[in-house]
């Protein structure tokens, strides 16, 4: 929209007046969003794109040592090739199922005391002191304990991921519960709505939008932490192969396995932003028609 100053007909001669004339995204506004959605999409897949051919180009100049960061090019053909002999399936569905399991228990968990402690002062008093100390314990460090509790195998992998994705969601919960605005709890009671209607028809609706923005962090978060265990107490998966390749100076198998644990934490996290959408048409997208 632009702002010209002109003169007023039917004010004094000498006054000065602000015309606003409608721009192109006023008089234009699918043509101008579908243009702005094709400049963001653009620089989304350009930038990536350009980093990395400009590291496929210093691969083949001889700018970097190839044998230490291989070319993307050498990276796609072994990722491929360990893809068709069935080499990196394992790796990848050892670390996609403990993610699942870990991050299954941990939201449920975290939702469930979250919602507890949002609504009931007494019981966020006697907890929130306890969590918030756990809460600062840097989550890997705990894999020793749940080596105790556990043993080797699933179990400790599982608690690990269950454990970090607990704090962010019990967080998130617990965060949006108490940020519903008291006039929708007021009008609640006074329409005599009993607890559960409360609820159903007040917090959930509430405080649900923010609640899955804190899950989605937590799917990505997931993700790393499986990574860093995996790669002192397991014996597969991608953490594994990332670090097990290191050590044999298997350096184009360990750019794979970090290729493919960013595809993971993308494609999981993306998923979790397109079930919250599902869940809560109401609520404002995350992704959409731009503003600016």
């Amino acid at each position: 929209m632009s702002t010209v100053t002109g003169k007023s007909t039917d004010a004094d001669p000498g006054e000065d007046v602000l015309v606003r004339r409608p721009g192109p995204r006023e008089l234009h506004p699918t043509r101008t969003h579908r243009r702005r959605r094709a400049l963001e999409l653009s620089l989304a897949v350009g930038v990536p794109a350009m980093l990395v051919l400009l590291w496929q180009l210093a691969a083949v100049q001889g700018w970097i040592d190839d044998r230490v960061y291989p070319a993307p090019q050498t990276i796609v053909e072994d990722g491929w090739g360990r893809a068709a002999d069935g080499d990196l399936w394992p790796d990848v569905w050892a670390t996609l199922k403990r993610v699942l399991a870990g991050y299954a228990i941990g939201t449920v968990a975290g939702y469930a005391l979250g919602l507890l402690m949002g609504s009931l002062s007494l019981v966020r008093a006697a907890l929130e002191p306890t969590l918030d100390a756990l809460y600062v314990v840097p989550k890997l460090a705990l894999l020793p304990v749940f080596l105790n509790m556990f043993g080797l195998g699933e179990g400790p992998q599982v608690a690990l991921v269950a454990a970090t994705v607990f704090f962010f969601v019990w967080i998130s919960t617990m965060a949006a519960v108490l940020a519903v605005p008291s006039g929708h709890r007021d009008a609640g009671q006074v329409f005599g709505a009993s607890p559960w209607q409360m609820f159903r028809h007040v917090l959930l609706p509430a405080s649900l939008p923010a609640v899955l923005v804190g899950a989605r962090i937590a799917a990505g978060v997931a993700v790393l932490v499986i990574v860093a265990s995996e790669q002192i107490a397991a014996a597969d998966g991608l953490g594994h192969l990332i670090f097990d390749s290191r050590a044999l100076f298997q350096n184009d198998v360990m750019f794979v396995g970090i290729v493919c644990v960013a595809l993971l934490g993308v494609v999981f996290s993306e998923l979790v932003r397109i079930a919250g959408r599902l869940l809560t048409p109401w609520a404002p997208r995350d992704r959409g028609r731009s503003q600016s």
